[in-house]
């Protein structure tokens, strides 16, 4: 028989890279059958919110004086290393736990059982498997729910009782089909699958290395890694890119972030600095650059090309779309100045050659303000209309600006991505660094959560 523990978390919350475990229960099962039970309160180091107090019965007084997971890290470690690690919803408990050790600096593994899984897997007849389903249909005796040590007695409970349902044959067979790994690249560790985390992040595809370093082959995020990174090599036999990259990957690597913001970001900041050949999207956008109206006397405003790296995005200052360059800068332009009847000596197309009029006014398309039939301020607020479904977000702060997510503070300035930070030296030390150059992709991304920003202080 394989040693078995039986476990259960209480938590501030349900993300288990920003919140914290309040309790931990073990059920531990030796080989030979010798059952031992150990329950720890934990000391969070945050504040736990009413609903949860509400839910689990644990309060901030019950954990004011317990040790914090730091103290505790050796003693659940030697009690469940060897183990066969079993839980409901096991991916939650293993995660936070995993997080929990990796902020001591441990890089804790198990085998990993869901018993929601296992019940869905012996028990197909039914479509509910939480712990309330199991408890009511196997007849386990509950001594409290949503106390850590109570849940694991219940989660071992029905692990005996399925050694009283269904045969050895059944349970075996049901085992053997939850430990069955989806299909991975050939030079690709299987164990990796119990690793990959369920929380939003950004993975990063490895393959050889090669005379230029160890650069990835592709970058990519998701809401929940573990299942982004199993549907690239589910879709390898359908498309030719995913068998490329899944016949060069050897090695995967992620990191976790508080939300899909974080993620996000990280992406657009990692595929333009490590410019993975497998990314045909965000890569560097040296060219991208926008329009702007440059005052040219009398009235006139005329359009003027720039570089987005060489505009600070103020509010004193108006700029009219992105381009990837200036040729379809000047295409997206001479549009407009089409649709909108605009002169294309005084929009910039075109350059007057003495007291001739532009084309567009030959073809009776121009209403004259190249040769003075049409005002010049006139035909300013005519161009001022017609570029504004252009109009680009002006940045609103006089300095940088953070979004908080999690227990992540991502900080922004004029629209560049400078890091994130957990802790406020962290924050400062971005605050020092050189401000990375304009990207397109990390402007979009930020503009769709403007108003979660708030400006730094101090």
């Amino acid at each position: 028989m394989t040693a078995l523990a039986f476990v259960d978390l209480e938590t501030t919350g349900a993300t288990a890279t920003s919140d914290r475990i309040t309790e931990i229960g073990i059920v531990e099962v030796d080989a030979d059958g010798t059952v031992r039970e150990w329950q720890q309160l934990v000391n969070p180091g945050t504040r736990i919110s009413p609903f949860i107090e509400n839910l689990t019965g644990i309060s901030n007084a019950m954990v004011a004086d317990a040790p914090p997971f730091a103290e505790v890290a050796e003693e659940v470690l030697r009690r469940l290393r060897g183990r066969l690690f079993i839980a409901h919803n096991a991916r939650f408990d293993y995660g936070f736990l995993k997080n929990e050790f990796k902020r001591t600096g441990v890089d804790f593994r198990a085998p990993v059982l869901c018993t929601v899984k296992l019940s869905r897997t012996l028990y197909p007849e039914f479509k509910r498997h939480s712990l309330d389903s199991l408890i009511e249909r196997h007849s386990l005796i509950a001594n409290g729910r949503h106390r850590a040590l109570a849940d694991a007695q219940l989660i071992h409970q029905f692990w005996q009782k399925i050694h009283v349902d269904r045969s050895s044959a059944d349970i075996d067979a049901a085992l053997k089909t939850l430990n069955t790994h989806p299909s991975l690249p050939p030079h690709l560790d299987a164990s990796i699958i119990d690793e990959l985390p369920e929380t939003p992040g950004v993975y990063l595809f490895y393959g050889e290395a090669s005379e230029h370093g160890d650069l990835p082959l592709y970058i990519g995020k998701g809401k929940n890694i573990r299942s982004r990174v199993l549907s690239h090599f589910s879709a390898d036999h359908r498309s030719a890119r995913e068998m490329t990259l899944a016949q060069q990957t050897r090695r995967i690597d992620w990191i976790e972030t508080a939300g899909e913001i974080g993620a996000l970001l990280r992406e657009a900041a990692l595929v333009k600095t490590m410019q993975p050949t497998q990314n045909r999207q965000l890569r560097r956008n040296d060219e991208v650059c926008t329009w702007t109206l440059v005052d040219a006397g009398d009235g006139w405003l005329r359009p003027g090309l720039s570089l987005a790296g060489e505009i600070g995005f103020g509010i004193d200052s108006a700029c009219y779309g992105l381009f990837k360059n200036a040729r379809e800068a000047t295409q997206t332009l001479r549009k407009l100045v089409e649709a909108h009847q605009l002169c294309d000596i005084l929009s910039g197309l075109d350059r007057q050659v003495g007291d001739k009029p532009c084309f567009g006014h030959q073809t009776r398309r121009c209403k004259g303000g190249c040769v003075g039939k049409e005002p010049l301020a006139k035909h300013s607020m005519r161009l001022l209309g017609a570029m504004v479904t252009l109009k680009l977000a002006s940045w609103p702060f006089p300095g940088p600006a953070v979004i908080r997510e999690g227990d992540e503070a991502h900080l922004i300035d004029a629209w560049r991505y400078l890091g994130t930070a957990r802790s406020d030296d962290e924050l400062h030390a971005l605050l020092d660094t050189q401000r990375p150059p304009f990207d397109r992709d990390t402007y979009k991304i930020l503009c769709k959560h403007i108003g979660s920003m708030r400006p730094v202080s101090g």
